[in-house]
């Protein structure tokens, strides 16, 4: 009988966690003018986003967005999805990453984190970390660290997450008549 119990406040509990979902926290980055811009108006117009945090002089993180911007004419027509890259290089290093973005002629929102505030908030200790955030502003998904070949798996991520959106929308459109 305590085995049981023990099994169902198990479950009770891990219930409970996944109901939770875990929100973007609102803190203050710069875009790349220099304005300051709050981190809860991150959003893609209804559809999902990923959020990746990385640095200029991490070689991971610049493999991951360089091979992510191969495919990303083709991940926006396919599916919509947005990417925003924020930045966590130091107010020293900063002035670098919009020559360093432009260089590279990443199509990215871009963003700079330069007291690290978002990236605390957001629990990301090294880059790259990255975030999927579906179309009511959730996280459903994160990943930290890049082998080549994670893009794949991350674009497998976002259709999974946007046929479960439709199945959703499907159900409430029934529920609803």
């Amino acid at each position: 009988m305590k085995k049981y119990l023990i099994l169902l406040i198990a479950l009770l509990f891990t219930f409970a966690y996944a109901q939770e979902k875990k929100t973007i926290p609102n803190t203050k980055v710069k875009n790349l003018k220099g304005e300051t811009i709050e981190t809860k108006t991150f959003n893609n117009g209804g559809k999902p986003f990923v959020i990746n945090f990385w640095a200029t002089w991490c070689k991971p993180c610049i493999m991951e967005l360089n091979n992510i911007h191969e495919v990303y004419d083709k991940w926006q027509e396919e599916t919509g999805v947005k990417i925003i890259a924020v930045s966590i290089d130091d107010v020293r290093n900063s002035k670098k990453v919009a020559p360093f973005v432009k260089g590279r002629n990443w199509k990215f929102e871009v963003y700079l984190d330069e007291n690290g505030d978002f990236r605390r908030a957001m629990n990301v200790n090294n880059p790259p970390h990255s975030f999927l955030v579906n179309s009511k502003g959730e996280i459903v998904w994160e990943h930290n660290g890049y082998a080549t070949g994670d893009e794949n798996y991350l674009y497998d991520m976002i259709k999974k997450l946007l046929e479960q959106e439709e199945q959703q929308n499907k159900e409430n459109e029934i529920h609803n008549k």
